[in-house]
């Protein structure tokens, strides 16, 4: 077992002046940590002792002193508390991390939320100068709170231009793109040779709305008033904006899925994410940012903003999660009642969706295939992102934060949008790999955590026996992609249309209402507290 004295790390000191067998003790609260990732983190004392207690005491002030100028350590910490989620541990669940934070000399401001919204409206509401006197945002509950501090959080603190609506893409494609037919019986008809790659013209599309990239930014996001070990206490006002090198986020799971946490830290275990999140250290994540043009064929609405840390989805996906919001009382169950629901019914949607592809993309396309063989054939832990992932740092070590190098593939001359046209029984798109324990593997098992690309799955309307073959394969870990009724597209960008106002958007967990979207990765957006082996 790998041995971390919270101590070396914190500011979790306790001193006993009782004197025992003409010794002064102390207590350093520490904690064992596996040496393979996803193996849960679990608490210990350590008792040392001086019959001097001068002596015993200065070790506990150089202890203190040392672990006081650890700059990445959070110092104060705004917690929401989702009292219901999953099986309504959300309070249960804060009470038994919390006293790792007091032990840690964490501050925690703590809102048990009473309603739906009510930690977006206290986030998005809060001043600069309030918000930036926080080291992070803690959420206790699942991927639907998570998703709620997040908007709240970027709603009006993440300035970015819109991705191309689909009207904009019509206008520019109806002479240059490629238009794929999605008929089942044609299968991979529309794919190029053995090694299954796409073919289309250039769309011109240069003066369409840039892709975002996360290296958009003012230095660190926080202007004037940022220094190396974090912020800092200038009298003037500060502006906190994203993508922000110090501002993190954290989680600790309670949820009925929690995918966020078991694709990043590995496991589900609260006490383990509290650790994770009071040692400091940080991954970057990409972000969906999802715009809504029209909840119906007809509307004529503003477009409206949602942000997605894990999955979006269309369909199947969108069914499963509306019809769960009746069965809440079954807990975590009434996703099984309810996948079980949407399954007999086997509805496919009318939809066109338009993806962006670039040269560079289709020439990884083998790679990409080869590595997705990989992780089913051989032992996941070797293989899948995590902490330290080297494509991931690569970015960060780059480009992290520069505008200089923010060049979107949207106006290079490789780029052009594809387009499928047909009914789905699901239109996907994975930020993350999105592991759970339905899907060992995830929905995406090769997927990343920030290299600024989402796995857009498309499920055409196939029989009932083969769709069920692709779900228990999901479940089983093994390839979901494997079947000729399933298109699977890494892209940063791509664009939804639906002919009739019928299912809804799985975003993160939660509902959204939309008939037409347009979803683009801002890469490594917001920073997760998580730290992990190095790989």
């Amino acid at each position: 077992m790998q041995i971390g004295i919270l101590a070396a790390f914190s500011q979790a000191i306790n001193l006993s002046v009782l004197l025992l067998m003409q010794m002064y003790r102390f207590v350093v609260h520490g904690f064992h940590r596996g040496k393979t990732h996803g193996s849960p983190w679990t608490l210990c004392e350590y008792t040392f002792g001086h019959k001097d207690m001068h002596i015993c005491q200065s070790w506990v002030e150089r202890l203190i002193a040392s672990t006081s100028t650890d700059a990445v350590r959070p110092k104060s910490l705004l917690v929401f508390v989702h009292p219901l989620c999953g099986k309504g541990n959300g309070v249960n669940t804060w009470e038994t991390v919390a006293p790792i934070f007091s032990h840690a000399k964490v501050r925690t401001e703590v809102t048990v939320t009473q309603r739906a919204g009510h930690a977006f409206d206290c986030i998005s509401s809060l001043s600069h100068r309030e918000l930036s006197s926080f080291d992070g945002i803690v959420a206790v509950g699942g991927d639907g709170l998570f998703n709620e501090v997040l908007n709240g959080l970027l709603s009006s603190r993440h300035d970015a231009p819109y991705p191309p609506s689909p009207q904009e893409l019509d206008n520019k494609s109806d002479k240059n793109c490629q238009h794929l037919n999605n008929d089942i019986s044609r299968g991979r008809a529309s794919l190029n040779g053995a090694n299954g790659m796409l073919s289309a013209p250039l769309c011109g599309s240069d003066d369409l709305a840039p892709l975002l990239s996360a290296v958009e930014s003012n230095g660190l996001g926080i202007s004037k008033c940022t220094t190396n070990n974090g912020p800092c206490d200038a009298d003037e006002d500060v502006k906190v904006s994203f993508p922000n090198d110090w501002f993190r986020l954290g989680l600790i799971p309670a949820g009925s899925t929690d995918a966020i946490v078991i694709s990043t830290t590995g496991t589900r275990d609260p006490v383990t994410s509290a650790l994770h999140i009071i040692l400091g250290k940080k991954m970057s994540l990409d972000i969906a940012q999802v715009v809504r043009w029209k909840t119906s064929p007809s509307s004529t609405e503003v477009p409206s903003v949602r942000y997605a840390a894990s999955f979006a989805g269309y369909g199947f996906y969108g069914d499963v999660i509306k019809e769960s919001e009746g069965y809440r009382w079954m807990g975590p169950k009434r996703y099984d009642f309810a996948g079980t629901v949407a399954f007999l019914k086997h509805r496919s949607y009318e939809a066109k969706v338009t993806f962006l592809k670039t040269e560079e993309q289709e020439t990884s396309n083998i790679a990409s295939d080869i590595q997705t063989s990989q992780l089913f054939q051989k032992n996941s832990k070797n293989v899948v992102c995590r902490a330290n992932c080297s494509i991931c740092n690569d970015f960060k070590n780059a480009a992290q934060y520069s505008a200089d190098v923010a060049v979107s593939p949207i106006h290079s001359q490789d780029s052009r949008w594809l387009e499928y046209t047909g009914r789905f029984l699901s239109v996907g798109a994975a930020i993350i790999s999105c592991r759970n324990e339905r899907a060992p593997k995830g929905l995406v098992a090769e997927a990343h955590l920030a290299d600024g690309f989402l796995h857009l799955i498309l499920i055409k309307d196939c029989p009932h026996p083969l769709y069920l073959w692709h779900l228990i394969n999901l479940k089983r870990g093994s390839n979901p992609f494997d079947f000729t009724f399933v298109e699977h597209h890494k892209t940063p960008a791509f664009t939804f249309v639906s002919a009739h106002n019928e299912s809804v958007w799985n975003v993160d967990g939660e509902i959204l209402q939309a008939c037409q979207v347009s979803v683009q990765v801002c890469r490594g957006l917001i920073n997760l507290f998580a730290s992990g082996p190095e790989v």
